[in-house]
């Protein structure tokens, strides 16, 4: 998954109006941010990367670029 790729996917499929430029911030300042969507964003990833991610290194991630790590982290 491409860093493209997972714009879209919080774009397309979660509904969030984010750029690449926004991934960088910290999550309390991403448009339209809330807990359920680090759930659902959880999901997404595992259901796309068809791997699990552990849930407690997703909570302690500041930003979607943190999160985005950790789903592409071999």
């Amino acid at each position: 998954m491409t860093i493209d790729d997972f714009v879209a996917l919080l774009r397309e499929d979660m509904g969030l109006p984010v750029t690449a430029d926004d991934i960088g911030l910290g999550l309390d300042e991403v448009p339209g941010w809330d807990s359920v969507h680090l759930l659902s964003l959880l999901t997404f990833l595992e259901r796309r990367t068809g791997r699990g991610l552990p849930l407690a290194d997703v909570l302690e991630a500041g930003s979607l670029k943190e999160i985005y790590a950790l789903a592409v982290a071999e």
